[in-house]
């Protein structure tokens, strides 16, 4: 599946962003979609899970701040990131999980650049 993520931008401490995933085949498919995210210098970490039947998981850096949700009738993933502080600041990627008779399969989006900063 292709994945296609947008909504980055330069926000300020405090502010809000939110990031979209637009999946190129009906999200009702994949089992599992996420949002993870790079710091410069740090690893990919999981930020955001929703599964597809709307179980939902979140780092605890982010519990009570960030909201994943899917919206399966436009293929599209979404993570509503409010008070967002400067060690929010990363590249966040879009991830698509699919569990199939042949093994597991794991797509990633391009990824979009948020910059937490005053």
């Amino acid at each position: 599946v292709q994945l296609q993520a947008s909504g980055g931008g330069l926000v300020q401490p405090g502010g809000s962003l939110t990031l979209s995933c637009a999946a190129s085949l009906s999200i009702s498919h994949i089992n599992i979609m996420g949002w993870y995210r790079q710091a410069p210098g740090k690893q990919r970490e999981m930020v955001a899970i929703v599964t597809n039947i709307d179980n939902t998981n979140y780092d605890d850096s982010v519990k009570g701040r960030f909201t994943i949700s899917r919206d399966n009738a436009k293929n599209t993933v979404y993570l509503q990131m409010n008070s967002l502080k400067p060690e929010d600041t990363a590249v966040y990627y879009c991830n698509a999980l699919r569990f199939t008779p042949s093994g597991t399969l794991n797509d990633w989006g391009q990824g979009t650049l948020v910059t937490v900063s005053s």
